[in-house]
């Protein structure tokens, strides 16, 4: 087993704790991070106040080998990500001159740059853009902080242009199966296998359906075969305890 490379997700926006939005980002970025070889370790959902932020950012940012934030990157005033992650490095804000020369290009004929535009160019000193290719509006990447949009499509945007730029290790890849089997009847099962084999994880994932009592299955490691062969196992011990296990769950 090499290094495990680990990452940290901060989350920002009332919007998100009031319930009006529903995050999506969680899972994309999980997914995402997943391919680079990186794992989520951490999540924290705040709002948009400034010693929160700058609270969680601290605690991920050294907890971790990445930080990613979504959210708070935008023209308005509830939008401090910026100044946050700025206050947490101990730098000053600055307008970014590239980031104003891109928006002033997107800009020219949708009626120019105005205040609220201009706040979108700000940035922590020494800042590099992540690209937006949807709407002008650069992310930005400092250090292992990485700050993107909270808009779902933008910031799968600004995650398409970090494919390839951050070092991970191997992702990792998973095997499901399924049972009508009550998790409390294969749990010492479960365990058994997942302690037997060095490298792998295995999650339990109960539903309610047809009138029964189930579980789905997902046996986790950096290796196919290890997951395939330990899928296997399981198998067999679900099918000994007389539950028939159902390839790619239920």
């Amino acid at each position: 087993m090499g290094k495990v490379w680990t990452a940290g997700l901060v989350v920002i926006g009332d919007e998100i704790l009031s319930g009006r939005t529903q995050d999506k980002n969680i899972a994309q970025v999980a997914s995402w991070l997943n391919v680079q070889g990186i794992r989520l370790r951490d999540v924290r959902v705040v709002p948009d106040v400034e010693e929160r932020i700058v609270e969680a950012v601290n605690a991920l940012r050294t907890g971790y080998d990445y930080c990613f934030t979504t959210g708070g990157i935008g023209p308005t005033h509830d939008d401090i990500t910026v100044d946050a992650v700025a206050k947490a490095l101990g730098v000053e804000v600055i307008v970014h001159p590239q980031a104003r020369a891109i928006l002033e290009r997107y800009y020219e004929t949708r009626g120019g740059l105005n205040e609220g535009r201009l706040r979108m160019a700000r940035a922590p000193q020494g800042a590099e853009l992540i690209p937006n290719k949807m709407s002008g509006a650069p992310g930005l990447k400092i250090g292992n902080l990485f700050l993107m949009a909270g808009v779902p499509h933008i910031t799968a945007g600004m995650l398409d242009a970090l494919t390839g730029t951050l070092e991970g290790g191997r992702p990792l890849v998973s095997v499901t199966l399924g049972a009508f089997a009550p998790e409390s009847e294969v749990a010492e099962l479960l365990r058994t296998t997942e302690k037997a084999n060095e490298g792998v994880s295995i999650g339990s994932y109960p539903f309610f359906r047809e009138g029964r009592v189930g579980a789905n299955f997902v046996v986790r490691s950096e290796d196919q075969g290890q997951a395939d062969a330990v899928a296997g196992t399981l198998a067999a011990g679900l099918a000994e305890a007389g539950y028939e296990p159902v390839a790619g769950g239920i």
